[in-house]
């Protein structure tokens, strides 16, 4: 099944998929409604889109008004999907995709803080878990103010102790479970 971009410049464009099951495509309806929850956080903002698959996350919010947006992915497959998509939405110049296991990637010092960190790794291996603990780790990652939303199944959902991450939202569908959380300002 194909999936498009949803709004703005580059609305209805085409993404190419990679081929097999190592990735799983966020489903139009959650894009839809976490694009509507980020709303006008969107505008002019740096993107970081970790476990990047096709790419779809970051380039929807390219679409939208976010300024850049680095997607890091580990398959090389995926890696040429992401730079493919970029060319057919017209956003090369504004991505930049890096070949990283995301962990390695989080345990550098940051190439930039971003405004909007997304995180939807392969399920049910605790990815998302030892993700979110480095970025909370590593707030240098995550600008003040910056947001972070992990994409997981409800059934993977555990507590865990976080220092600079403050959880403050979360919305299911189906089964998807967006899980949002705010690095608070320098106030």
């Amino acid at each position: 099944m194909p999936i498009h971009v949803i709004a703005g410049t580059a609305k209805g464009r085409a993404l190419k998929l990679v081929p097999g099951d190592t990735t799983r495509p966020i489903m139009a309806r959650v894009k839809e409604a976490l694009f509507s929850i980020l709303g006008g956080a969107l505008q002019d903002a740096s993107v970081l889109d970790l476990y990047a698959g096709t790419g779809s996350v970051g380039i929807e919010a390219l679409s939208r008004g976010a300024a850049s947006a680095l997607f890091v992915e580990r398959d090389g497959f995926a890696v040429r999907v992401i730079e493919e998509n970029l060319k057919t939405t017209g956003f090369s110049a504004k991505g930049t995709v890096r070949r990283a296991d995301v962990r390695d990637f989080l345990r550098r010092p940051a190439v930039q803080p971003f405004e909007i960190v997304y995180i939807a790794p392969p399920q049910y291996k605790g990815l998302w878990r030892e993700t979110l603990t480095l970025l909370d780790s590593r707030p240098d990652h995550i600008a003040p103010d910056g947001l972070v939303v992990v994409q997981i199944d409800p059934n993977e959902k555990e507590a865990l102790t976080l220092t600079t991450l403050i959880p403050y939202d979360e919305r299911r569908y189906g089964h998807t479970l967006l899980w949002f959380f705010e690095r608070p300002g320098e106030d």
